[in-house]
């Protein structure tokens, strides 16, 4: 296993990061130093993005580009790196290896190899505003990765909760994680780009901000819900996309953000 890293000048990470989603769709690892900012992929030698590609995405921002092999002692340093996401007294969301922590609602999520426990900013940013609207009614997750959303949403009182993925390995770990945490969803299969979603009165939507506008354009088909809470955009891109669901009806009335990252409530108007 390899951890290959690029160090960019913070004042052009959004831009960075944007760039390297798109050649590490599954994410990256975000360190933060100061004055830089470090973006890390995990992977064998052949499954890694090429080093020319990477250093074509940081362009100018680029400071340093480092490959370095993980020791034996990797699956404990990969533990470690997946610490429990508490949000006051109200959620936590977990690994299995780690203890309850006495909140309202206990989410125990096994991070598998391509997904988090839910402590990405852009997941925490869901959370904190789903913690903030009055839950009922069919709820969608939209991208469920591994069903961090769904599953709170379960918890909290929306349903029925149908969660949908394009990644196999999503659907999988979804399903996996409901049945540890006791809730009833509609997992399913789906590519948001050319099949109709499923109709719902809420959906959370942690997509990249492309494939949210993708979305929001119109290219997905559906009944369009009362409700989207859309995360996974940078700070940059939120009054664009903002803009495009304001097109179809659906107004934003809450932004939220962290550091890079931003996160929209958007209804629409009765």
């Amino acid at each position: 296993m390899l951890r290959l890293a690029v160090r960019v000048r913070r004042a052009d990470a959004e831009l960075v990061l944007a760039e390297l989603l798109e050649l590490a769709p599954n994410g990256v690892e975000e360190v933060d130093l100061g004055e830089t900012v470090e973006y890390a992929v995990y992977g064998p030698p052949g499954e890694l993005p090429a080093l020319p590609d990477l250093r074509a995405a940081a362009g100018a921002a680029l400071v340093d580009v480092s490959t370095e092999e993980i020791a034996d002692d990797w699956t404990e340093r990969w533990r470690a790196f997946h610490q429990p996401l508490v949000l006051g007294d109200a959620i936590t969301v977990r690994p299995p290896w780690e203890p309850a922590r006495g909140t309202s609602i206990d989410l125990v999520i096994d991070p598998g190899q391509a997904f988090g426990t839910g402590a990405h900013a852009t997941t925490r940013l869901c959370l904190e505003l789903l913690l903030q609207l009055a839950p009922g009614g069919p709820f969608l997750d939209l991208g469920c990765g591994s069903g961090v959303l769904a599953i709170a949403a379960a918890k909290l009182g929306w349903d029925p909760v149908i969660a949908v993925d394009n990644d196999p390995a999503g659907i999988e770990a979804t399903r996996a994680n409901a049945t540890v945490n006791g809730v009833a969803l509609e997992v399913t299969r789906l590519d948001l780009r050319s099949d109709t979603l499923p109709a719902a009165d809420t959906v959370a939507a942690n997509l990249l901000g492309p494939l949210l506008r993708t979305w929001a354009q119109g290219l997905g088909a559906m009944e369009w819900p009362q409700r989207v809470i859309a995360s996974g955009l940078l700070v940059s891109e939120a009054d664009r996309i903002a803009e495009d669901f304001a097109a179809i009806g659906l107004k934003k009335i809450v932004r939220r953000a962290d550091r890079e990252w931003a996160a929209l409530v958007l209804e629409r108007s009765p």
